[in-house]
C-alpha cells in the first residue's frame, strides 16, 4: 500500500484498559501470527494455513466450515460464532502469501523458499484471531452472530468471488457490516480510514502470448521476432496513460513479466507478456483494456505475426467503495479505543484488492490501513529519507508487538460497534 508518511513519530501505544490486549491474550495471537510467517503459503496451496486458522475459530467457539469456494477453485474458511439475536458482523482475513523471497532477517523469517507473508496477511489472521477470542470470551456485552472468513486466493484476485459465488450469504447469514484492514507502511499503533468515495481501484489482470516464428539469430531475417514485437508493444503500452487518459484521472498500466526464448542465437517462436491495468471507474478501465487489446494486436500486425495474438483476461477485481456512513461511525469507535491522534485519513490507494467482492447486493464494507512501522525505524525514516519498506517488498517486516494488538484493539472495538447497535451504542 502506498501512503503518504507523517512528519511525527508515534507516542508509545496505549490504549484505554476496556481494549487493553493483556500479555496472557495476546501471547497465544503473536505465536500464531509467528507460526503463519514462519510457513507462508501461495494461493491456492494454503492448506497448513486453513487448518490453523480453522482449529484456532474451533478453540475459541466457533462452527467452522472448511472448503467455501471449493467450487470455484479456492479453499475458504468460515467460522460462526452465534450469541443468540442481533445483528451479524463478518470479520475478513487472508490466508495466501505471495511468491517473494524474504529478506527481513528475522529469527522467525520463512522457511519456505521463494515464498514470503509480503503483504501483511499473517498479521491479518493473528488480529481476526485475537479479536475472535475477546468477543467469544465477552459474551454477556453483546448479542448477535460473528462471522469470521478466511479467504483464500486473495493475491490473486480470485477467493472473495469465490467464496461468495459458493453461497457464503446463502449458507452462514448476510452481515450488517463487513470488516477489514490491511497492513500498511504507517506508524505502527496507528489506524487510517477512506475518505469519501472510492479508497481503491477496480483492476484487470491479462496474460498475452505474441506468436513469431522462431529461428537462428544468425538469420534473423528468415524469422518473425516475437522478443523485437514484445519489446514495442511494452513501450507502445505506456502511451496508454500518457497520451490517452486525462491528467486528473488515476489509471496505473503496468507490464509485470517479459518471457521469450532461454539462448542469446535462438529466436524463440513467442513472448509472453503479464499486464495489469487499474482505474477508479469501470468505464475508464474499460477504455484502457481495449486500448491494451488494440496495440497489441497492432503490433503484432505490424511485425507480420503468423497467428493473432492470445489476449486472457485472468482476473478482475471491482473498485473498492467503504460504506460511508460506517466509515464515519467506525472513526469515532477507533479514536476512542486507540485515542484520537492514532487515528488518521488515508487518500485513495492504487493497490488493488478483492474485498470489493464481498459488497455483493449492496451489503456494507468498512475497511482501514492498519500501520505496521515502529517508532525507530519511522523515526530513521524521518530524519534520513530512508524508503520505508512497501507491502510486497522482501523487506516487510511489521512491527508485529505493536501492530498485532492494535490490530486486535480495532477490530473488536469495530466487531461491537456492530453488535452492540441495538443497545444504543
Amino acid at each position: 500500500m502506498d501512503t503518504t508518511p507523517a512528519t511525527e513519530v508515534p507516542e508509545v501505544f496505549e490504549v484505554p484498559k476496556v481494549f487493553e490486549v493483556p500479555e496472557e491474550e495476546l501471547r497465544p495471537a503473536l505465536e500464531l501470527y509467528l507460526d503463519l510467517h514462519t510457513h507462508p503459503e501461495l494461493s491456492g496451496h494454503e492448506a497448513r494455513t486453513a487448518d490453523r486458522f480453522a482449529a484456532w475459530l474451533e478453540l475459541h467457539g466457533c462452527t467452522v466450515a472448511r472448503g467455501v469456494g471449493k467450487g470455484h477453485g479456492v479453499d475458504g474458511v468460515v467460522g460462526v460464532l452465534r450469541n443468540g439475536p442481533g445483528p451479524t458482523v463478518l470479520l475478513r482475513a487472508e490466508l495466501d502469501a505471495l511468491p517473494v523471497t524474504e529478506r527481513t532477517g528475522l529469527r522467525y523469517a520463512s522457511s519456505v523458499p521463494g515464498v514470503m507473508h509480503a503483504c501483511g496477511h499473517d498479521l491479518h489472521l493473528a488480529a481476526a484471531a485475537g479479536a475472535l477470542a475477546r468477543l467469544a470470551r465477552s459474551r454477556s456485552a453483546w448479542r448477535g452472530t460473528v462471522l469470521v472468513v478466511g479467504q483464500a486466493a486473495e493475491e490473486t484476485l480470485q477467493g472473495a468471488r469465490a467464496m461468495v459465488d459458493d453461497g457464503l450469504y446463502e449458507r452462514f447469514g448476510t452481515p450488517d457490516l463487513v470488516l477489514a484492514q490491511h497492513a500498511a507502511p504507517l506508524p505502527a499503533g496507528t489506524v487510517a480510514h477512506a475518505g469519501p468515495g472510492p479508497l481503491m481501484p477496480a483492476s484487470t489482470a491479462l496474460e498475452v502470448v505474441i506468436h513469431g516464428r522462431g529461428g537462428h539469430g544468425g538469420t534473423p531475417h528468415l524469422s518473425v521476432d516475437p522478443v523485437l514485437t514484445a519489446a514495442a508493444t511494452v513501450v507502445r503500452l505506456q502511451s496508454v496513460v500518457a497520451r490517452e487518459t486525462a491528467p486528473a484521472e488515476p489509471v496505473v498500466l503496468t507490464v509485470g513479466s517479459l518471457r521469450a526464448g532461454d539462448r542469446a542465437n535462438v529466436i524463440p517462436d513467442r513472448a509472453e507478456l503479464s499486464i495489469s491495468t487499474r482505474a477508479f471507474g469501470e468505464a475508464a478501465l474499460a477504455r484502457v483494456d481495449a486500448a491494451v487489446e488494440r496495440i497489441v494486436r497492432a503490433e503484432c500486425a505490424a511485425s507480420g505475426c503468423p497467428r493473432e495474438p492470445e489476449l486472457t483476461v485472468t482476473a478482475r477485481s471491482p473498485v473498492l467503495v467503504p460504506d460511508p456512513a460506517a466509515t464515519a461511525a467506525l472513526r469515532r469507535v477507533h479514536a476512542a479505543a486507540l485515542g484520537a491522534r492514532r487515528v488518521t485519513l488515508t487518500p485513495p490507494l492504487t493497490a488493488t484488492e478483492d474485498y470489493a467482492a464481498f459488497g455483493a447486493d449492496g451489503v456494507p464494507l468498512a475497511y482501514w490501513l492498519l500501520g505496521t512501522v515502529g517508532a525507530a525505524r519511522w523515526r530513521r525514516a524521518v530524519e534520513s529519507g530512508e524508503p520505508l519498506p512497501p507491502n510486497h517488498a522482501p523487506e516487510f517486516a511489521p512491527d508485529v508487538r505493536t501492530a498485532l494488538p492494535t490490530g486486535i484493539t480495532a477490530l473488536t472495538a469495530a466487531a461491537l460497534h456492530v453488535l452492540t447497535a441495538g443497545e444504543g451504542t
